[in-house]
């Protein structure tokens, strides 16, 4: 097992149980520009602080992307989300949600359309503008940790979003003082003691220098358990969107190149616009064949998730303190 150097080490804190020593962090993963270290006290992967200066997202939801979205049908997005609330309706079937890192909007919507009274924060101004101007939802851009801590929310959801956020246990914290007791917290995070993590290890499409967290189910639980959360249930996730988009595509595209390429290689060469004009492909046909299509996805969705199958975990976790 290969030692970090002290410019690796500069900075390095464990967001989960406070470790800070930088001789108890070991090198796990080395790719081609950023390690992955673990902590020795509590398990946790993450990317140390000396790369996360590298991160730039001026290009990751560009003009491009939001016509790609805009041409897209917002149908088949909401029943997707209208899955993940079926989850949510059996701890809060209604209140007040915070959804934090708001993306695109449709899970918004969803919440809508259920009786839920939504709210969202999105710093990605495309994202925002999108949600405000297009679908007209109750949408702030604005910095979340100078929000008003006396507001209060039943449900707060992060739906792919911890796993980009440096000092995690800060954005936690923050979280758990608009969460009043026995409102609850629901999360989805790349699962990096899934299958699919443990089978492809530094090869796992999950890693990359934008996902500075890697989560286990221990770890997750440990976080949350420290700032007042009782996680209720963790349940293995499988997003088919993001199958198609980033695994069916790039494969696509490495069998149609003319030059030998990885899988990786023809991954990385697909951009944003790219990846949600392919999807809008599948969404693009008549409504009885998307009743038919999201029928099946559902249930496929659900075995998968039965049988641990995923790539990705959904926990919900309840304020106790």
């Amino acid at each position: 097992m290969q030692t970090l150097s002290k410019e690796i080490t500069e900075d390095i804190r464990c967001c989960v149980c406070g470790n800070a020593d930088p001789q108890k962090f070991k090198l796990i993963y080395r790719r081609e520009n950023f390690d992955v270290t673990e902590c020795n006290t509590c398990g946790f992967y993450f990317i140390p602080p000396f790369y996360r200066k590298k991160i730039e997202y001026q290009q990751y939801k560009n003009e491009a992307v939001t016509q790609a979205i805009r041409s897209g049908n917002n149908w088949v997005k909401i029943q997707r989300h209208k899955l993940r609330f079926k989850l949510i309706q059996k701890y809060q079937r209604s209140g007040s949600l915070f959804d934090l890192g708001a993306g695109w909007g449709h899970f918004m919507m969803a919440g809508n359309e259920l009786g839920y009274k939504t709210y969202g924060i999105e710093i990605s101004e495309q994202p925002y503008l999108y949600c405000k101007n297009d679908l007209k939802l109750n949408v702030d851009h604005i910095d979340f940790f100078k929000m008003d801590e006396n507001k209060k929310f039943d449900i707060i959801t992060l739906w792919d979003v911890l796993e980009h956020i440096d000092k995690a246990d800060s954005f936690i914290d923050k979280c758990a003082k608009l969460n009043a007791p026995g409102s609850f917290l629901v999360l989805q995070v790349p699962q990096i003691d899934s299958y699919f993590a443990k089978r492809h290890k530094d090869k796992w499409k999950m890693m990359g220098l934008d996902h500075v967290n890697y989560f286990s189910k221990k770890t997750i639980t440990q976080l949350l358990s420290k700032h007042g959360y009782e996680v209720q249930r963790i349940r293995s996730s499988f997003e088919i969107k993001l199958f198609i988009m980033y695994t069916i595509l790039p494969l696509i595209k490495r069998l149609k190149s003319k030059k030998k390429i990885s899988q990786r290689e023809a991954n990385y060469s697909i951009n944003q616009a790219e990846r949600q004009q392919y999807f809008n492909k599948f969404t693009s046909r008549p409504m009885w064949q998307l009743k038919v299509f999201v029928f099946f996805h559902n249930i496929l969705y659900n075995l998968l998730s039965f049988l641990n199958i995923g790539e990705e975990m959904i926990v919900v976790a309840k304020k106790v303190a």
